[in-house]
């Protein structure tokens, strides 16, 4: 199974939401109307924070999902989850992880222990410290099998992360397919500051599933998320049309997503201004339409 990294654009969503939500305020706030609003200063800081914690849970499930995945082709292989080394793994987060995997044979359930310790960097420039424990029901490319993630102690840079995530491979008439589910999860930063988020994201392939290239994979992605943040601000992101994601764009081509922040309502068409091309163009509306915005996506 070629798994998908969504780690790129979904920290760019939360980014531009709050972007756009900075210029709703703003906006607002020279006509007069501040009810319900956040300032300009904690529109900035919720942006910030909201993406860098956004990006920490993808690139948890990411490492694990990795990690999951070469423990499969390993099983595939006929070899121990040790003697694989998990070398691809090892290309993101380095060598300095300690990687246990018991038992360490072909039988199930399992666990895998990612420890990083005292902390290091891994070779993508990312600091982590502390453990990352996965319990498999069986390999993650069977249909049906379970792999959770819980974590001990866990930073990953400046931000400590906690709560279970869930995969389940849900692959069905042919089709990879795969459920994350994040519950109790709370992201804090040294300051204090943090939030608590819980969501659900389904994966989809829809092409390329023919072929062992990756470039010409394509998938649809659906979901829901909620953030509460320590001070009383909620987000809540729906899709409303499955997101189209190509691997070889770098951008989600098509699709759309409904924004609730505390009670303003927005939404943002990522199939502006040509659907289904591969272009850095959204439009975001609020206001029922009335008010608009071109964004640019990173």
């Amino acid at each position: 199974m070629k798994f998908l990294s969504i780690n790129r654009f979904n920290a760019a969503i939360l980014a531009l939401v709050f972007a756009a939500f900075l210029y709703s305020c703003q906006k607002e706030k020279s006509q007069g109307n501040t009810a319900n609003s956040v300032t300009a200063e904690e529109a900035v800081q919720y942006t910030d924070e909201s993406t860098e914690a956004d990006a920490s849970f993808d690139d948890v499930s990411d490492v694990a999902l990795s990690a999951a995945d070469e423990e499969s082709s390993a099983r595939e292989a006929g070899t121990s989850g040790r003697i694989s080394l998990f070398a691809e793994l090892r290309l993101r987060i380095g060598d300095c992880a300690n990687i246990t995997v018991t038992p360490d044979d072909s039988t199930y359930p399992k666990t895998v222990i990612i420890d990083f310790g005292d902390g290091c960097n891994g070779r993508d420039g990312k600091f982590r410290k502390g453990a990352m424990i996965l319990n498999f029901t069986g390999p993650i490319r069977v249909s049906g099998s379970v792999v959770t993630l819980t974590f001990r102690d866990f930073y990953l840079n400046r931000g400590h992360i906690e709560g279970k995530i869930t995969f389940k491979n849900q692959n069905e008439n042919g089709l990879h397919k795969y459920t994350v589910t994040v519950e109790n999860g709370a992201f804090t930063l040294p300051s204090g500051r943090g939030f608590q988020y819980t969501g659900i994201k389904v994966v989809t392939q829809i092409a390329g599933m023919d072929t062992r290239l990756i470039r010409d994979d394509v998938y649809k992605i659906e979901g829901r998320s909620r953030t509460d943040y320590n001070g009383g601000k909620s987000v809540v992101l729906n899709t409303v049309d499955p997101l189209i994601k190509k691997v070889n764009c770098h951008w989600i081509s098509e699709g759309t997503l409904k924004i609730v922040i505390n009670d303003r309502v927005l939404k943002l068409d990522y199939g502006f201004p040509n659907n289904g091309d591969c272009d850095n163009k959204a439009l975001l509306l609020w206001n029922n339409g009335l008010d608009q915005k071109v964004i640019t996506l990173p």
